[in-house]
């Protein structure tokens, strides 16, 4: 009897126990709760992904200059191609000045642009803009001018080792033997060496058989033309203006070499070549004081940048068939090609793309 209430009494126990917990809510730690807490519901998910597609690509370009006409068309162009692809551009120039061309790009960066394009003033000195930028996680495209010596994602450019092989064939085919003038561009600018590299090329073997003989080579610092210049004027002084072809780093260098030429009643005996097709030097061809410049039709190279620049700031994969070493990194590069003009194809270049209308050209 004992054994058997003893028995009642814990089958009543479990009884208790059972119905308790059942009917006891089952609570959470902490961990969970905030496991919980951090899981995102659908509903903000497919928010976030919505706005992450409606957001604008933002792009920052930081330029060296505006003070020619060329980087006027660089900027106007530039900002129509990211527009129309639907981005944002924030455009800031330093006119020259490296302390500042650094300052306006960090100022790009603290603003959250998605991808940063820049024009370097000095190849060497804005390295430390990309790596700023890097630190930030922006990627970088190097516009036209390459950056050396730097992680620099992208370079877009034409081919400027062509352009100085254009100049010189052109200068060659009218005159084969003679005393040649070098003026070149700046020497902190990688391309000024990219054309003097193209232009020697072509005339290193008309040097070396004594047909042609550079007289005077110079760089044009900051390509400012005052000292262009100043070297035209001290070439033609230590040759006593016996100089047979100029061939000068652009269409500015070219302008004031011939003005200095006109004081001195040489205009348009000696011929002169220059590069980005300026209309002031299309109309010095047209006039017959310039001899020829490389035309690098700046619409197809901004459109080109504008669409790898999104590419790049979306996170896309970009392939290129050349790469370039700039003394730290091999840079992928797309290279595109330049073209000669001269007096006898104005109409199908320069007029035909719309770079120049015929009536700016010829009135």
């Amino acid at each position: 009897m004992k054994q058997a209430y003893t028995l009642l009494t814990l089958i009543l126990i479990l009884i208790f126990v059972l119905t308790f917990s059942a009917c006891k809510p089952i609570e959470n730690d902490d961990s969970q709760e905030e496991a919980l807490d951090r899981k995102p519901s659908l509903n903000d998910q497919v928010k976030r992904e919505g706005l992450e597609a409606d957001r604008k690509v933002r792009i920052g370009f930081s330029m060296d200059t505006l003070e020619e006409e060329r980087w006027l068309k660089d900027r106007d162009l530039f900002k129509q191609a990211v527009e129309a692809l639907g981005a944002e551009v924030e455009i800031l120039a330093s006119q020259g000045d490296d302390a500042l061309q650094i300052s306006q790009a960090e100022t790009l960066i603290n603003q959250g642009i998605d991808v940063l394009v820049i024009v370097p003033h000095n190849a060497e000195s804005t390295a430390i803009i990309v790596k700023k930028a890097h630190a930030a996680g922006i990627k970088v495209l190097s516009y036209d001018r390459l950056v050396k010596n730097s992680e620099v994602d992208l370079y877009v450019s034409y081919d400027n080792e062509m352009v100085g092989e254009l100049q010189a064939i052109a200068s060659i085919n009218m005159v084969s033997k003679g005393n040649y003038v070098l003026i070149g561009g700046a020497e902190t600018d990688n391309n000024a060496h990219l054309v003097k590299k193209g232009i020697f090329n072509v005339l290193q073997p008309l040097i070396d058989n004594g047909n042609i003989t550079i007289v005077y080579d110079q760089w044009t610092k900051d390509w400012l033309p005052e000292n262009a210049l100043a070297n035209m004027q001290e070439a033609l002084q230590a040759n006593g203006n016996d100089i047979d072809a100029v061939i000068a780093g652009n269409d500015a260098t070219a302008g004031v070499i011939i003005q200095e030429l006109e004081k001195r009643e040489l205009s348009g005996r000696i011929p002169i070549v220059g590069q980005d097709a300026e209309l002031a030097a299309i109309q010095r061809i047209v006039a017959g004081t310039q001899s020829m410049t490389v035309y690098k039709p700046i619409k197809d190279l901004t459109q080109e940048a504008a669409e790898l620049a999104i590419k790049l700031a979306k996170g896309m994969e970009i392939h290129t068939d050349t790469i370039i070493n700039n003394g730290r990194s091999d840079v992928p590069s797309v290279l595109l090609e330049p073209i000669p003009v001269n007096s006898t194809n104005i109409e199908e270049t320069i007029i035909l793309d719309g770079f120049h209308s015929r009536e700016s050209i010829y009135n």
